[in-house]
């Protein structure tokens, strides 16, 4: 007689489980549905929130309004273009190649030193932060594609009724001490699944009109051959302009608190001198100290 090692024995007796394949298909499609609805839940909820931060948040309007001031500055003498009531958006990755006389700084790099040292109270010290979106989501941001959450919402609806189709064949096919607990987990998981699909759409549909929205706040218009402003076209130029901006505002926090060290130094070493002076006691020379010296 062969003996029978214990992984084929397990093997053979998840054989004998009723409607096995289609529990393990069930099973298998309740992990991939949850993953991906989650995956397509975090990227629509960063699409809202960088929209949110461009067009709304007072550091990101704040930096936009000096470079829209300083440009005016610098464009003085032109009555055209020294009066500009705005400038278009694809301006913010060239402002690094906008360089000083003597070639020691360029205009980005003022803006952030300007910023830091004129609107950031805490320039300088570990409570700064970062205005602008994280460069890094702005480049994930840039790769997404309306048509392609819908496609996988399309997928995802496919793949739900796969699963609801295999269960139902299961609760069909296998007795009732079978069907437990795999019956209802599976009624709740794809209860669940379709609500939180309905909410995908909705979610879906509210993000582009979010994003359509704050393309049209910047004024960026469609590229040729586009339909309509794409996340790759908007977020790319933030993207570049973030990325910079992030270089340079490192650079000058660390100069900053150079700054500040050095100030707090030197106010230590003048107080140090002060208590450092030696006071040498009075000497008294009247009439009343030499009668004092008498009666001792």
């Amino acid at each position: 007689m062969i003996p029978v090692s214990v992984s084929s024995r397990f093997l053979y007796e998840l054989t004998t489980i009723p409607n096995f394949s289609e529990r393990v298909f069930c099973i298998l499609q309740q992990t991939t549905i949850s993953e991906n609805v989650g995956v397509i839940e975090r990227k629509l909820e960063l699409l809202q929130k960088i929209c949110q931060i461009l067009k709304e948040d007072p550091a990101v309007l704040c930096v936009l309004g000096l470079i829209l001031a300083i440009g005016n500055y610098m464009n003085g003498g032109n009555r055209t273009r020294g009066q500009a009531d705005g400038f278009a958006l694809d301006i913010l990755p060239k402002l690094k190649d906008v360089k000083s006389n003597d070639n020691s700084r360029n205009l980005l790099s003022y803006i952030v030193s300007y910023y830091l040292r004129h609107f950031d109270e805490n320039a300088g010290k570990e409570e700064s932060t970062f205005i602008l979106p994280e460069p890094q989501d702005l480049f994930q941001a840039s790769q997404m594609k309306f048509d392609d959450f819908v496609k996988d919402l399309r997928k995802l609806k496919k793949d739900l009724l796969a699963c609801e189709v295999e269960a139902c064949k299961v609760g069909q096919k296998s007795l009732e001490e079978h069907l437990q607990p795999f019956k209802d987990n599976m009624e709740a998981f794809i209860s669940k699944a379709k609500i939180e699909h309905e909410k995908l759409e909705k979610k879906l549909t509210e993000v582009h009109g979010r994003f359509l929205e704050t393309a049209a706040y910047f004024c960026v218009k469609p590229k040729i051959g586009e339909k309509e402003v794409s996340p790759g076209s908007f977020f790319s130029i933030w993207h570049e302009f973030s990325s910079d901006f992030k270089d340079c505002w490192k650079k000058q926090s660390r100069l900053i608190l150079q700054e500040r060290l050095k100030e707090a130094e030197d106010v230590y070493k003048k107080k140090k001198e002060k208590t450092s002076i030696i006071v040498k006691p009075k000497h008294e020379s009247g009439i009343k100290a030499k009668l004092s010296l008498l009666t001792q």
